[in-house]
């Protein structure tokens, strides 16, 4: 069973052309995802756990803000938790996937930003990047719900 949560209104607001793709902000893609996470806890009778909630969140924070300073905004947001994981994906209209920066310039200084993916990478089982045919890409990350199993096991990132 699955609950999915795609962002935007039944009905657009007056003057749009369709419902908004995702989040404007990083706040709005963490309420979404606490909602859902909330919703499956609800329906199962179980609490989720509160690493597992900070996880998901900070994934979130991480591939929204990515997709807004670097993929030119947010085109398109999924949460939706399948078995015993979440499956969280933002699109954004940049083709270019995203890549880990070493912590220090070529002039030995510290950079200032450059630590959001590899926390995604860190925090997720799986991380799967697609170009979308439209253009742009999709980053879709698997948080698992059971924190305990997972911890410090290394994260497989695809490329489809």
């Amino acid at each position: 069973m699955s609950e999915k949560y795609r962002t935007g209104t039944t009905r657009p607001p007056a003057g749009a052309g369709r419902p908004r793709p995702g989040p404007r902000s990083p706040a709005e893609a963490r309420g979404a995802v606490r909602r859902v996470l909330s919703e499956q806890s609800c329906a199962r009778g179980t609490a989720c756990a509160p690493d597992t909630l900070s996880d998901a969140l900070l994934v979130a924070s991480e591939l929204t803000t990515n997709a807004i300073l670097h993929g030119g905004g947010v085109t398109g947001f999924d949460v939706e938790v399948v078995d015993q994981n979440l499956y969280l994906s933002v699109s954004d209209r940049e083709r270019r996937r995203p890549i880990t920066l070493p912590p220090l310039d070529p002039h030995g200084r510290h950079r200032c930003g450059g630590r959001g993916w590899p926390i995604v990478c860190r925090l997720s089982r799986t991380v799967q990047v697609t170009d979308l045919p439209s253009g742009g890409k999709r980053v879709t990350a698997v948080i698992p719900l059971s924190v305990a199993a997972e911890r410090g096991r290394p994260v497989d990132v695809e490329r489809a």
